[in-house]
C-alpha cells in the first residue's frame, strides 16, 4: 500500500495563533491540513467559517482538507472552495442530494470527500464512488477532540479499502477519531491511507510536531 500521510486537525492547535501553528505543522512534516468546520446544529460545537480558511491559506502550501460538520452543506461550498478549501468533505446526512452535492464541488475544481459516521453504512457510496476523490471514516462521533477510538470501525475501513481497490481509482481513505501510533497501526492495517491526528500531533507544542508526526507515520513501517 501507498506510504501514509498525516492531516494534523487545527481543532487542536492554539486558536490564539493559527496561522502560526498552521506554519509549524507545514514545517514538521505534515502531508494535509485538517480543517474542522462544525456550526452547532448538525454537531454540537461551533469552530470556524470560510474567512478563516482564506485568512489560512498563505501560511501553507500543503493541501486544505476541509471537513464540513454542517447542514445544509450546500449553500457553503463555493465560499469554502474560494477560501482556499483543496478537498471539501461532506456527510450523506447534511443535504437531501449527495450526488448533486459532490458534482458541484468537482465543478468548482475541488477534490471531493464523502464523510461516514459511526452508524454510517458504507453503501451510502455505492452509486458516488465515480464522484468521490476522499472517504473519511468517522472512528468517534463528530463534534469534539479528545475522544477514545472505536474499533468498530476498522471493519467499515477493510471493507472500504476493498470497495476503493475495486474502482481503479486514486481515492484517499482517511480516518478521524482517537489516532494516536497505536490505533494508526490498526488503521493502516485495515486499510487507511491517510490519518487525521489532534492530540498525537499537537501535544507538547511546535518543538514536539516533528516527532509526533514521525511516530504517527512510523505506524506504516
Amino acid at each position: 500500500m501507498s506510504k501514509l500521510l498525516i492531516s494534523p486537525s487545527i481543532l487542536s492547535a492554539d486558536f490564539a495563533k493559527l496561522g502560526a501553528e498552521v506554519a509549524a505543522i507545514t514545517r514538521a512534516g505534515a502531508d494535509l491540513i485538517h480543517i474542522d468546520v462544525m456550526d452547532g446544529h448538525f454537531v454540537p460545537n461551533i469552530t470556524i467559517g470560510p474567512q478563516v480558511v482564506k485568512a489560512l491559506r498563505p501560511h501553507s502550501d500543503r493541501p486544505f482538507d476541509v471537513h464540513l460538520m454542517i447542514a445544509p452543506a450546500d449553500p457553503y461550498l463555493q465560499a469554502f472552495a474560494e477560501a482556499g478549501a483543496d478537498i471539501i468533505s461532506i456527510h450523506p446526512e447534511a443535504g437531501p442530494h449527495l450526488h448533486r452535492s459532490l458534482q458541484t464541488i468537482r465543478n468548482l475544481g475541488k477534490k471531493a470527500g464523502v464523510v461516514l459516521n459511526p452508524s454510517t453504512h458504507e453503501s451510502v457510496l455505492d452509486h458516488v464512488m465515480d464522484m468521490v476523490d476522499l472517504i473519511l471514516v468517522m472512528s468517534i462521533n463528530p463534534g469534539f477532540g479528545g475522544q477514545a477510538f472505536l474499533p468498530s470501525q476498522l471493519g467499515k475501513i477493510e471493507t472500504l479499502r476493498k470497495m476503493i481497490d475495486r474502482t481503479g481509482r486514486e481515492i484517499l481513505l482517511e480516518v478521524d477519531g482517537g489516532v494516536n501510533p497505536q490505533t494508526a497501526r490498526d488503521c493502516y492495517n485495515a486499510g487507511a491511507d491517510t490519518l487525521v491526528a489532534g492530540t498525537a500531533v499537537f501535544k507538547g507544542g511546535p518543538e514536539h510536531y516533528q516527532a509526533n508526526i514521525a511516530a504517527l507515520k512510523a505506524a506504516a513501517g
